[in-house]
């Protein structure tokens, strides 16, 4: 099969188009046909050498695809091997690919709305009445963001690079959106979803309301800096910190409520995946270009 090797870490030059045997699925797994991977800020984070839980090398990147296994149309979140032509894909790990919808919509649904999802309904209080602050709102989990706390019944403002992005936000449902570097002085939120972390993180808190909180989840513009408990004590206001891959190996049950929950929204036409770039698996090293120069909107995909 085609598929797309990290053997070291470095730049995208280390993704390694080539042959490689299929797998063979073990028990309790489906092999699954690949039509489209999304390709996620994680997996910049792995070839980068930066990911806290790296895989062993060599590997294949990729945790979220969808495709065809065993005559059904499915997307799902795997452990690796997402840019391939096949994966073995655990069957607990499978959700049907609603009707109508395409393999493309799919491979871009799962991360980014769970990565919006699970905070803004386990870790916050949203709901009507509520400002919610989503940061890189014309990426993949900030796209999502939006449309999940406008379905929440929030008021969304937003930021994002460049003006095409706040534009593309405010198509989303967000009321407002600034630049990054002058959002705090126009932004006073109730909850802040944030994938990118770094000095936004640190200029978020500012913003919060008493009773406020503040979700980590990603860290596409840095690393987190640390923050004392003095002050978040003194502006009475909360962090909470998202990661879906360790939720998902210590509260299964809770992920697959919420993704069905998520699928039942996106059948009722209530949220939409973005699908912003799609790449020939042979251009994975393109893809994390794009990604990288913060050049695109939702989600970027590879299409075997």
């Amino acid at each position: 099969m085609r598929a797309v090797l990290l053997r070291e870490t470095g730049p995208p030059e280390r993704l390694e188009p080539g042959e490689l045997p299929e797998p063979v699925p073990r028990d309790g797994q489906r092999l699954v046909r690949v039509r489209a991977a999304g390709v996620n800020f994680l997996d910049l984070l792995v070839r980068q050498g930066r990911y806290p839980q790296a895989p062993s090398l060599p590997t294949i990147p990729g945790i979220e695809v969808s495709g065809e296994a065993d005559g059904r149309r499915v997307i799902a979140l795997t452990g690796g091997g997402g840019y391939a032509e096949a994966v073995a894909v655990d069957e607990a790990s499978l959700y049907p690919l609603p009707a109508g919808a395409s393999f493309e919509e799919g491979a871009a649904f799962l991360l980014a709305f769970l990565s919006a999802y699970l905070p803004l309904t386990q870790q916050a209080r949203v709901g009507p009445g509520t400002t919610v602050l989503v940061h890189a709102a014309a990426g993949g989990v900030g796209s999502a963001g939006v449309q999940v706390a406008r379905h929440l019944g929030a008021r969304v403002v937003a930021t994002a690079s460049s003006e095409e992005k706040r534009r593309f936000a405010a198509e989303l449902g967000a009321e407002a959106a600034y630049g990054y570097d002058d959002f705090a002085e126009h932004v006073r939120a109730d909850v802040v979803l944030d994938p990118v972390d770094g000095d936004v993180f640190e200029a978020s808190i500012g913003v919060l309301e008493p009773f406020g909180t503040i979700l980590a989840v990603g860290s596409a513009g840095g690393w987190w800096r640390d923050v004392s408990p003095a002050r978040l004590v003194g502006r009475n206001v909360g962090a909470q910190g998202f990661y879906l891959g360790r939720l998902l190996g210590r509260r299964p049950e809770l992920v697959r409520t919420a993704a069905d929950e998520l699928l039942g929204l996106w059948e009722h036409g209530a949220l939409r995946p973005i699908v912003g770039a799609t790449f020939p698996l042979e251009e994975a090293a393109s893809a994390h270009r794009l990604i990288e120069g913060r050049r695109h909107t939702g989600k970027v995909l590879l299409v075997p």
